[in-house]
């Protein structure tokens, strides 16, 4: 009898102990999205305010719809801003705005992307942007590219809100293989990390693909680890020629 006890306490310390170890549920944040490394500096910093003319373009099949862009006074009211921007008086005064007018309902499509790819610094961990997407079932999707230059769509969240919100998306863990999936970094180049933004795509509810529809954005901006930029060997060569 004394020896069934001993060993049923033996399991129910064992299993104790285990649970101590496991994570807690919904307790994931920017340190442990992306790359697993042993140091991390993270930092939030800005890709692109939307500040400037021309630079955003939007295009739409022509059978679909016609949609124009242009830049607006505005901006949202609960906006933090970046603490080291601070004191820099960097323009942040205006916002992208899109109009679509369809010509047909359907699942319809439209994107949003920049004259150049933006490349962001380090290895990203999340990419946040604010939209007022006027309470429609549409889905926002962002468009990047790996450090291999292949292209994916990661799905940021449904437009079916009113006013301005902060969407933000994770970007998938590098798998450990080191070439399948989203690859930030390669071990043979540490001069040469990070992903590229290529611009957004709106996928269209076809129940609401019908009349005009307005779109705004602003201020996007990305939860980067800048460890491996700030310890980069300054008298390394420079793969680019």
């Amino acid at each position: 009898m004394k020896r069934f006890v001993f060993i049923t306490l033996l399991f129910l310390l064992a299993g104790f102990v285990f649970a101590q170890q496991e994570p807690e549920v919904g307790s994931a944040n920017p340190e442990s999205i992306g790359i697993d490394a042993a140091q991390q500096q993270l930092k939030e910093i800005s890709v692109d305010k939307f500040e400037n003319d021309g630079y955003w373009r939007m295009s739409m099949s022509s059978d679909e719809g016609v949609v124009t862009s242009r830049l607006f006074a505005g901006s949202p009211l609960n906006k933090e801003p970046i603490p080291d921007e601070e004191g820099m008086n960097i323009p942040d005064e205006r916002v992208l705005g899109g109009r679509i007018d369809f010509i047909r309902r359907g699942h319809n499509s439209f994107t949003v992307y920049p004259l150049r790819p933006i490349p962001i610094e380090g290895i990203t961990k999340t990419i946040s942007v604010w939209v007022a997407g006027r309470n429609f079932n549409h889905e926002l999707k962002i468009m990047i590219q790996d450090f291999f230059g292949r292209d994916y769509e990661l799905f940021v969240g449904k437009l079916n809100f009113q006013g301005w919100k902060k969407l933000t998306v994770a970007i998938p863990p590098q798998p450990l293989d080191g070439s399948g999936g989203i690859v930030q970094r390669n071990y043979h180049y540490n001069n040469q990390m990070g992903i590229t933004v290529t611009g957004f795509r709106v996928l269209c509810d076809p129940m609401e693909s019908l009349g005009s529809y307005y779109i705004y954005f602003d201020d996007l901006r990305a939860t980067t680890d800048l460890f491996a930029e700030n310890s980069r060997d300054p008298d390394d060569m420079v793969d680019a020629w």
